[in-house]
């Protein structure tokens, strides 16, 4: 294998492990094996087992965090659907990424990588809060809502998405689709005006 081949090989097989056993469940000895090479080719290429790890996260971080943002980013949608329809895709992006790779989430939920003290899918929440707050804005405010109160909107609403997630990875019903239609149906109707049936408006 070239190097970046085997770096590539090495960080699919530890994302596989640290997803089964976690950081500390896991040892060099064991990635060596899976991977089919010696511990020195992972000191090489990482440094150390937490180096890999490190890489793993910061990976998964990347894709994650990327499919939100690609799910936030189009302005081609009338004003009056702008909000909503954004929100449906933000859910839909986290539970496809759930869904595809499941490894990839088990590992962003748990131990913090050291240079993510705080954890890696904590950090990746409050780069989408940002996000959403900076995109409903003007929806709060035309609403009547100040600033302070879109913040912290921004938060229950990611927050929202975010334990449904949790809870969906293992779950895995019903159908991406129709919790993400709920989860909006709740975050834009309220308890009092849930709908028995909601659809999602975005059908791309």
């Amino acid at each position: 294998m070239t190097g970046p081949q085997r770096r590539s090989q090495l960080i699919g097989v530890g994302r596989g492990l640290f997803a089964l056993r976690g950081l500390d469940g896991t040892t060099i000895e064991e990635i060596a094996a899976a991977a089919g090479v010696s511990k020195p080719v992972i000191y090489e290429h990482f440094g150390s087992k937490e180096g890999l790890y490190t890489r793993v996260v910061e990976c998964e971080f990347r894709i994650l965090l990327t499919a939100i943002n690609d799910a936030l980013s189009d302005d081609a949608l009338p004003d009056d659907a702008r909000p909503r329809v954004l929100v449906e895709r933000a859910a839909l992006a986290l539970l496809s990424y759930i869904e595809d790779r499941t490894d990839g989430f088990r590992i962003l939920m748990r131990d913090a990588p050291p240079t993510q003290p705080e954890g890696a899918f904590a950090t990746l929440l409050s780069h989408v809060t940002a996000r959403v707050e900076h995109i409903l804005a003007d929806e709060f405010a035309r609403r009547g809502f100040t600033p302070a109160d879109g913040a912290m909107y921004a938060q229950m609403l990611v927050g929202m998405v975010a334990m449904t997630g949790q809870w969906w990875q293992e779950s895995r019903t019903p159908d991406k689709r129709e919790v993400a239609a709920h989860l909006v149906n709740l975050a834009w109707n309220g308890l009092t005006g849930l709908q028995k049936d909601p659809e999602l408006r975005n059908e791309d």
